[in-house]
Formats: structure tokens, sequence, C-alpha cells
């Protein structure tokens, strides 16, 4: 019979040792799993960021074990490598951070045992991630169990398996599901499966058995509406038993009518996730994910893009039971190491079989923006081709995607390797205008109508401190991440075509190479704080729009109290068609609409505003005042005023309102602007070359107001007027 004996406490931690036999012997912080050792690295009142080789130390007594049977070591993640030593015996090196893996443990054990596990999360160039926007942590951050399992057993060795695979084909049409049930196991032996009140036998083949069964009327799961599980378990002479929850539903992809679930078109709208929590690092409890899935069903969302990594089992079992969407990838991210092949295969391999029973799941991801600091190389494509293979081989029953970076051209070969595609998009934050992501899904769709395509990555950071009336892109306020994310909303939902939408994040995260917004190593896109603390105004949007259990309302701007200007605008947010405002009591608008409701309030002291919707309610305080409060300000800087847009144009002549590529059609303004742009790039080689050699980022750059340009650039008002005033001299 097997037995599984969790081994959380008395683990001792050294950050420090010459190697696995003098950390057995050294003096150390007792700890408790999960453990991270970067819990607090590189944030704000943390240490430096350490990256490093650290070891974990427990005693571990024999365990009681008949003739035969085997005992295991099960890491549930251990990042990023992993050697695991029993009694000074090195058993096991495992190099991924974030999938399971067993060491078996039978032929070292003594009465008395030391279990010493080397974790290493520093620089190489053959496991991944290596290069990407988030802290690489570091420990034994998942729970470390000991299984125990008779002779005959159920397979442990390959890849982490569940020891039973599931795979249930639906019928819509006659209601049926056609379901394989598989089992691997130590010794030929006979499989005993039951699953939907029937039972199967069969008999192994090179330890291998397949058994069929057919669900009559079967309970679909449903997503949202109806996630409903069935239970299959395995079980052989001898005592050992598996057991894996299992959905029936069907699913497809469309290039115009978007995810399809059992057969209707099922909006996939949500939101991504790290799997890590302000003061805890990685090292994640149930509780935690079970928070996090609360503030997901607050929100309405759909559909989940767990990035960049295998995330947690409990998790994936939480999508399952609350009906999300899962999109699941490996943390093949940022840049393509060609020494590192091998370790995408292996990563992706073990997230497949380890995850392959989760109906929540319906996409691997191949790689993310992996041609951010790559080349579409022939290696590169290699590893793509042999990654889509992989999956398909493994998994027949689900798709292939990748998010791709806003600049890889959308001729790319690397476009034609996966099932489905869809974009990493920014502009409106780190470049252009919002409207180009408009554009860039109407030209793509356009130009190639038979392609599924989604939008993977859109957000802005936001520090709920900073407020303004009058917010624009790069000033971090709460503010204009809920303007941007208004437009980007309104985009969505025009285009059902896109098969699936994630904002990036739902919650900020640590990210330890950023120091911006007023925080340092967090990444703050997130519509919900770090500590899951404070929900930003932009959650509440979606929550209005996605959101349709129950009637809700909320009033933006509640950390935005102190106000200068003398009438005042009130967005509300609200799932209702219908909202009432008052302010100080008196009744002061009817606001009919969807989603985003307004009015202008003129203020004069100290006011109360309540909105109200369905039964609902919602209240904040503003102030009038007479100087900004420059807590409200991340960088004290003069106001950005568009004095060009006030002062008289000559419209038939150029200015830095047209864009830079109506500019450049003409030759004298084109030339005129590239002598200034190089000039101004001379500095900045790198960046000037990357633009050189990027069609893409080119004609991205040619859509932007030459304006917008050099306002990022950081050009100073006095250069851009003295351009300005060039240009009005050349006729169109």
């Amino acid at each position: 019979m097997r037995t599984i004996t969790p081994l959380l406490k008395n683990w001792t931690f050294i950050k420090e040792a010459a190697d696995a036999d003098a950390a057995a012997n050294a003096a150390g912080e007792s700890v408790t799993l999960p453990h991270t050792w970067n819990a607090l690295d590189g944030q704000d009142g943390g240490n430096d960021y350490h990256r490093g080789t650290c070891y974990y130390v427990r005693a571990l007594p024999k365990p009681d074990m008949a003739e035969g049977a085997q005992a295991y070591l099960e890491f549930q993640g251990a990042a990023m490598t992993a050697d695991v030593y029993v009694n000074g015996e090195k058993l096991m090196h495992h190099a991924g951070g974030y999938s399971a893996f067993r060491v078996n443990i039978t032929g070292a054990l003594r009465e008395e045992n030391t279990v010493v596990v080397a974790v290493n999360n520093e620089d190489n160039d053959v496991c991944y991630p290596q290069k990407a926007d988030f802290t690489f942590y570091g420990g034994l951050y998942r729970a470390v169990s000991l299984i125990v399992v008779p002779a005959v057993h159920f397979d442990l060795d390959y890849c982490g398996t569940p020891g039973i695979k599931v795979t249930p084909v639906v019928d819509t049409d006659a209601k049926t599901a056609t379901v394989t049930l598989e089992a691997w196991t130590s010794r030929d032996t006979e499989v005993t499966f039951t699953a939907a009140g029937r039972t199967v036998r069969a008999a192994t083949k090179n330890q291998h058995a397949r058994a069929e069964l057919v669900i009559e009327n079967v309970h679909l799961w449903d997503g949202q509406n109806d996630p409903y599980l069935y239970t299959a378990e395995a079980s052989i002479p001898g005592g050992d038993a598996v057991c894996a929850r299992f959905g029936c539903r069907s699913f497809s992809c469309d290039p115009e009518r978007g995810f399809l679930l059992n057969g209707r078109p099922y909006a996939l709208r949500g939101v991504s996730r790290h799997q890590d929590f302000k003061g805890v690092g990685n090292a994640l409890t149930l509780e935690h994910h079970k928070e996090d899935m609360e503030i997901i069903r607050e929100i309405g969302a759909t559909t989940l893009r767990l990035a960049h990594y295998q995330h947690a089992q409990e998790f994936y079992d939480l999508c399952d039971e609350n009906g999300l969407i899962v999109w699941a990838e490996i943390p093949y991210i940022t840049m393509h190491m060609k020494n590192a092949r091998a370790n995408t295969l292996s990563q992706m391999e073990e997230l497949i079989v380890q995850n392959y029973n989760h109906p929540s799941i319906v996409v691997w991801g191949l790689s993310n923006e992996i041609t951010a600091a790559s080349a579409v190389n022939d290696d590169l494509l290699e590893n793509h081709r042999l990654l889509n293979d992989l999956c398909h081989r493994l998994d027949p029953t689900r798709l292939t995607t990748m998010a791709n970076v806003f600049m890889l051209e959308t001729d790319s070969p690397l476009l034609e390797i996966p099932d489905i595609n869809s974009y990493n998009l920014y502009f409106g934050w780190y470049l252009g205008e919002l409207e180009q992501n408009d554009e860039f899904f109407d030209e793509y769709h356009a130009k190639y109508p038979n392609r599924v395509i989604g939008f993977s990555e859109y957000g802005a950071d936001a520090n709920p401190q900073f407020q303004s009336a009058a917010p624009e892109k790069g000033d971090y306020t709460e503010s204009y991440q809920a303007r941007y994310h208004e437009h980007i909303l309104e985009m969505i939902e025009k285009r059902p075509y896109l098969w699936a939408t994630h904002v990036w994040n739902l919650f900020d995260f640590a990210a330890d190479g950023r120091d911006e917004g007023g925080k340092h190593g967090e990444n703050q896109k997130g519509l919900v704080t770090f500590d899951r603390k404070t929900k930003k105004d932009a959650f509440y949007l979606y929550k209005a729009a996605w959101n349709r259990r129950e009637p809700f309302v909320h009033i933006c701007g509640r950390r935005y109290a102190e106000r200068t200007e003398a009438v005042t605008e009130i967005r509300v947010y609200s799932n209702q068609p219908q909202v009432t405002l008052f302010v100080d009591g008196d009744k002061t608008a009817e606001l009919t609409g969807k989603t985003v409701f307004t009015c202008s309030v003129p203020i004069s002291g100290i006011h109360t505003v309540t909105a109200k919707a369905a039964g609902c309610e919602d209240t904040i305080q503003i102030r009038k005042v007479d100087e900004p409060n420059p807590d409200y300000i991340f960088v004290k800087r003069a106001p950005v005023t568009n004095w060009f847009d006030a002062d008289e144009l000559d419209e038939s002549c150029f200015s830095i309102a047209d864009t830079l590529g109506e500019i450049r059609m003409n030759a004298q303004a084109g030339a005129i602007i590239d002598e200034m742009m190089a000039k101004g790039a001379s500095a900045r080689g790198d960046v000037a070359e990357s633009v050189k050699d990027n069609p893409a980022l080119q004609r991205m750059m040619g859509r932007m107001t030459l304006v917008s340009l050099l306002k990022q650039a950081g050009t100073d008002d006095e250069s851009i007027r003295q351009i300005n005033r060039v240009l009005q001299g050349i006729k169109k």
C-alpha cells in the first residue's frame, strides 16, 4: 500500500557552504517548507538579490518498508536546479525550477539518514529562465514528500508522472464521452480502472495498460457555467492505487468566432498570474493560492495565462474546480540559448506529463517573447519545431501557442509553427499611442483572415499612491492605468475574433531589475498590489465588464482625495446600466451607459460622493485644495502641455503633430528629421542599430506623431519648439 508523508518541517537552511558534505555538518537556520531565500531580495527594504547555491538539510529516519518496497523523495518545486544527496551519495540532478521530480532513495537508506539538497538559481546557459522581467527565486519553495510504495507499483520515475492518464473525447451530438484510461507500472500486472461508476480491467504489456469506456449522457465540464469533474482510479494487486480527476469537454479556436467550448462561442477574457506574493516570494501555501482564486473569481475572468512557467498543482486543481480556461507554458523566454535546447524539451515534457489530466488547460505555450533578445535564426526555429512536435506527440488533444513580442514581424516563419498565436503589445505605455493596439489587430486580421490570433499581454504600471486629474503615459498613476485599460477593454470588445485576451498582470510581482514608479524590485502592472491588499481602479473596470453574478458599483479616485480643480470628474464603474450619483446627500445625476460612467462635479470644500446602482452603493470623500499634493506625483516635473495644439499651426506645412511616416514622405522634411534622430541616437548606438535592423519597429514608429517620439526620447520643450518651427517652414 502506498504511503505519502509530507516533509515540511525540521529542515535546516545553509546559505553558504563549500559543498554538500560541508552543508550536512554546518549550523544553519531552521526553516519550514515552502521556503525561498529570495522572499525579500531585490525589493524595498530587502537585501541584495542573492543568486547562487544554497543548501537544505534534513534528518530522515528509515521508514517502515515491506520486502521489495521502494522509497522516493518527491520535490514539487526546487528552483532552479537541484542536486539531491542521501548520506553523502548524489542521487539526482534536476534542471528546471518549476516542475516536480522524484528521487528513488531506496538503495541509499540506512537506519538514520541525512538528506542534503543543493539548490542553485545563478546564471548559466543551459537551464531556463535566464533573462526575463521577473525575479528568479531560489529554494525548496513547494512541498517535499516521502513516498513508499510496494514492489509492484504505479510508475514514479518518468517525469513526475501521476501514474494515470485520462483522455476523454466528447461527442456533443450523441452526448457521450469515450474515455481512454492508461497507466504505467513497475512490472507487468493487471490494472483495474474505475470511472463514472464503471469498472474495466486491462493487463499490462511492457508495463503499460490501456482500457476504454463510454460515458452515456455525459456531464460536461463547461467552464464557469458548470465545471463538473469525474474521478478515475487505477489499482493493481498488492495494494498500490492512483487516481485523477478529469473533465469531459470539447474545444476549438476559430479565426472569426474566437474560442469555442463544447461547440459554442465562449469568450476568453482574463488575466495573467505570476506565482509570488509580497514578503513570501514564490513560497506560496495553499491559502495563498485560494486567496488568489477568490480574487480571480471576483474580477470575473474566464481565462488565465499562468506565466511564465509551470505553476503549483494546487492551483491547477483550483482552476479545474472553478472552470477557468488555462494557458500553461514553460520558461523559454526572452533569449534563445543554443546550449539549452534539451532543457526546453525536458521542461515541456514534464509540464505536459504532470498536467495532462487537468481539463482547465487547453493550450501549451512554446515560448514567450523569445525574439526580444534573439534573432529568428535556424536554431531558434528548429527548437520551436521540436517543442511543437513534442507537444503534439505527448498530447494530440490540445493546441500549441506562443506569446510573441510586438516587434516580431507578422510574416515571420516563427508564427507558422504553433497551432495558434498571440501577441504582447504595449502601445500606450512603453511606446506609441493606444490606438496602435487597434490598428495592429485590424491589420493582422485583414492580412491573415484564416489565422487564429490573441492578445497575450497588455498593461500599464500604476502605483496607487500616484494620482492625477490629467493622467498621461509614463506618470505611473492609478488614474492613467484606468484610462489605459478603458481603451483596451473597448478595443477587445469590438474584436470577438481574438481567441483569448490576458491582462498583464493580475497582481504586481517581483522583478529584481526594476527601480521605477516609486518602488524597487516590482513590476506594478498588476490590477492588484503585490500584497493583495489594494485593488486598483482598473481592477473594478474589468469586474464591471466581466462579473455579472451580482450588482456592484465602484467610484474611481478614492486615493485622489485632495483635488485642485474647481470642477472635478467623477468616474464610476458598474455592471449595471444605470447609476445614480449623489454629492453631499443630494442627487446630482442619473447616468446611463455600459461599464464606465462619468460626471463633472463642482467642488469647493470637503464633499461626500456616493454612487448607487441596483441596490448597491459606493462612497468616497474628496476635498478641494489650492496646491497639488506632492505625494500624488512620481516625478517632479513641469506639467506636460500640448502647447502646439493651442498655437495656430499652418496646416499646409509640416509640424510635430504629423507622424514620422508622413514627415519622411517629404524628402526635405525627412532629411531634417533623420539627421536630428541620428545625432540623438549617437550616444545610444545599440538602440539605433536595433531600430535600423527591425522593419516592424520602424513601421510602428512611423505611425507615431513626432511629438510623441520626441517626448518619449526625453527631448526638452525648447528643442521640440525649434523642430516644430523648422517643419512649419516646409510645405506639404
